[in-house]
């Protein structure tokens, strides 16, 4: 039954990660392509994209902790269907803005963080704790996939049919997703005497991250590779299509690199975890993604092709390892009872950097240029390991479930 329920959960998450790759390039492209967009302006629809990381987060957690997570998730896959629709819907009538896109960005942003933590906190439910990492990795590599067709598809459409319409794919594996999981067991909201108030409940895991010896660190270092990370989702397109002027079908086989490389990570983090271990592991990956990030933006012509081919998979193959190791880890080493508001705290901090990121590079890839711009937050990676190696990490093999605060210390 357990299999069951997880290869059904898993295939609609395959869908609507599809779709979203493909959308993920058609929108940019609508906003460069269609409405001529500046490197701000596409710095904006980007931190739209994920202000609600910063902003929902926190209560995500609550309200996952106390509603029905399949009805949630089908409701959130309709609301992202009619949001992206609304795309090709304005531009058909010409009266799609920049504004609309942001607006669109932000809506799908909410619901993102939402569907997300209730994702997060229904894998442990449906899957033995000896499966988690095998199941977590088969994540990251089923979506590595998506990343790494989803481009190219992505720009064979947009080639064949313009950015516009392409964006009707996402919205309909979003249809095809809700259809999926409301085949799902209902899980049964646990309704107790007293119901703590949200402040308490969200301050709870607050606490208990902050003072957590691993999750903490691993926050932070996700949120210094996060905020890199929205300087490049703001850049990527408006460099290829700018700077090294590249063609739709270009620009989707060159971000298609990222899905390449994510599925890298993904296939060996287990082998390269269980060999040198999840604590060294973590800090051998961080020093990683700082080479494959310096090399994104070098060279010119063809050669600028190839750097930014090779450094994305390099700097995709390392986040996934650091990913999936730290968020196994949460998964495992967090009560049962916190653990929708850990992965709400987490994602609170390490993604709401993400549109800070992408402000940032738009604001700064005016005056200075995007090669340059793209350089300088290739540079700010060195913080990842900078954080491991300032931690009790450094001296460990591997990460230790029993290092968790007392439940009277995590509540202070």
């Amino acid at each position: 039954m357990k299999l069951t329920v997880f290869w059904r959960w898993w295939v609609a998450g395959v869908t609507s990660h599809l779709g979203s790759a493909v959308g993920g390039l058609a929108l940019p492209l609508t906003a460069l392509t269609v409405l001529d967009a500046s490197a701000f302006e596409m710095g904006l629809i980007t931190a739209a994209g994920y202000l609600a990381y910063l902003l929902n987060s926190l209560p995500a957690g609550v309200i996952v902790q106390r509603v029905p997570l399949r009805g949630m998730q089908v409701a959130l896959d309709l609301v992202r269907a009619f949001a992206i629709a609304s795309v090709p819907l304005a531009w058909w009538f010409d009266a799609l803005t920049v504004a609309q896109m942001v607006a669109v960005a932000l809506v799908v942003s909410f619901a993102n963080v939402l569907f997300d933590v209730a994702n997060q906190t229904f894998l442990p439910e449906i899957v033995p704790a000896a499966q988690l990492q095998a199941r977590n990795s088969l994540n990251s590599g089923t979506h590595a996939a998506t990343q790494l067709g989803g481009p190219s598809l992505g720009g064979i459409a947009v080639q064949l049919l313009g950015a516009v319409p392409t964006l009707f794919v996402d919205a309909v594996s979003y249809l095809i997703s809700a259809v999926l999981l409301r085949t799902l067991p209902a899980r049964r909201v646990q309704r107790p005497a007293e119901r703590p108030p949200i402040v308490t409940m969200i301050r709870e895991g607050w606490h208990f991250v902050l003072r957590h010896p691993i999750i903490g660190p691993s926050m932070w270092d996700a949120t210094a590779t996060n905020f890199v990370c929205g300087a490049m989702l703001a850049l990527f397109p408006y460099y290829l299509v700018r700077d090294l002027h590249a063609s739709p079908l270009m620009v989707g086989l060159l971000l298609a690199a990222d899905g390449l490389g994510t599925l890298i990570g993904a296939a060996l983090t287990t082998r390269f975890t269980d060999r040198f271990g999840t604590a060294r592991g973590l800090i051998v990956a961080s020093f990683v993604g700082v080479a494959g990030a310096l090399i994104i933006p070098l060279g010119t012509g063809t050669a600028a092709y190839l750097a930014f081919a090779a450094g994305n998979l390099i700097f995709a193959s390392s986040s996934v390892v650091l990913s999936v190791t730290t968020r196994t880890y949460r998964m495992l080493a967090s009560p049962p009872d916190l653990l929708s508001r850990v992965i709400a705290t987490v994602k609170f901090v390490s993604w709401g950097a993400i549109p800070l990121g992408g402000l940032l590079a738009g604001a700064l890839a005016g005056p200075l240029g995007t090669r340059a711009t793209l350089l300088i937050f290739g540079a700010l990676t060195v913080l990842s390991p900078i954080i491991y190696l300032s931690t009790p990490i450094r001296r460990l093999r591997d990460l230790p479930l029993d290092a968790a605060p007392r439940p009277a210390e995590a509540r202070v």
